[in-house]
């Protein structure tokens, strides 16, 4: 038995593309799914450093509550799906319960980097608004962490341009299912 838990930024919820597809990526590999709907954040969080915290701190209690009846060693492998503030929740949770996982981290914010402790590959957009290319690239580097960077998009990795974010899209949920595979292999 194979669990992903996807683990939602802010304002990007479960139901959007990056999440909703690589839930569906991870599904055809066999993953069960189990979603961590948490929210109610205030708003202006962006460039708010108190904020962020806050934030993370409630989304990390709702993860607690959410997941609390889930038994991690009933599965032989587990797969943490984070977008944004997500990522950190996901390694800060993972760290706390001693978790050996697996990690697609999507357009991680530059306060995650330190939590990030689990094997995983990282996708970033050069116009993310939340952290810089340099950080993300250097911060990847130091942690070993494969980096698929898509350029002018933003922290949704979209551009603006509908085609061509259909095609990014595909090209991304096509580098999570190659991991996926590459991880069966071991």
């Amino acid at each position: 038995m194979k669990l992903a838990v996807a683990f939602p930024g802010i304002g990007y919820h479960v139901d959007k593309p990056l999440l909703y597809y690589g839930k569906r990526v991870a599904a055809s590999h066999g993953y069960e799914l189990k979603d961590v709907p948490y929210g109610n954040f205030p708003p202006g969080v962006k460039g708010d450093v108190q904020k962020m915290e806050s934030c993370f701190y409630l989304a990390l209690e709702q993860a607690e509550e959410i997941l609390k009846d889930v038994d991690f060693s009933a599965y032989e492998e587990t797969l943490f799906l984070s977008k944004s503030v997500g990522t950190a929740i996901a390694s800060a949770y993972g760290t706390k319960h001693g978790l050996k996982t697996k990690n697609v981290y999507f357009t991680p914010v530059a306060q995650s980097f330190p939590l990030m402790e689990q094997p995983g590959i990282v996708f970033h957009g050069t116009k993310d608004g939340w952290v810089e290319t340099e950080i993300v690239k250097e911060e990847c580097k130091k942690r070993d962490l494969p980096l698929f960077i898509i350029e002018n998009a933003n922290h949704s990795l979209e551009t603006g341009e509908w085609e061509r974010d259909l095609r990014n899209l595909l090209d991304v949920m096509r580098e999570v299912d190659r991991y996926l595979e590459e991880k069966e292999e071991e």
